[in-house]
């Protein structure tokens, strides 16, 4: 196996601000949750007839954004991590 060459000074700032990307989607990502989760919790507190299966489907639409946004996420990581430590 050759020996790795280092990064230049664009490549490194590349893979920064790719992380930081990353890291701004996987916000998004919880953002978008938490509205979904004040959403079903305020259909199920003033209408819980009504809005029952809306408001459950919306905490379950939640906990599916989270999960879909952190595996991205690791995926991305993990893909940044190996290219930082590449052949060139």
């Amino acid at each position: 196996m050759p020996p790795l060459l280092p990064l230049s000074l664009s490549d490194q700032l590349a893979l920064q601000r790719t992380s930081l990307a990353n890291e701004r989607t996987l916000l998004t990502y919880v953002r978008t949750s938490l509205a979904l989760l004040g959403f079903g919790l305020t259909l199920l507190q003033f209408h819980p007839e009504r809005g029952g299966r809306l408001g459950y489907s919306a905490l379950a639409g939640a906990g599916l954004v989270l999960a879909v946004g952190l595996l991205r996420f690791r995926i991305r990581r993990h893909q940044l991590t190996a290219c930082q430590f590449a052949d060139q």
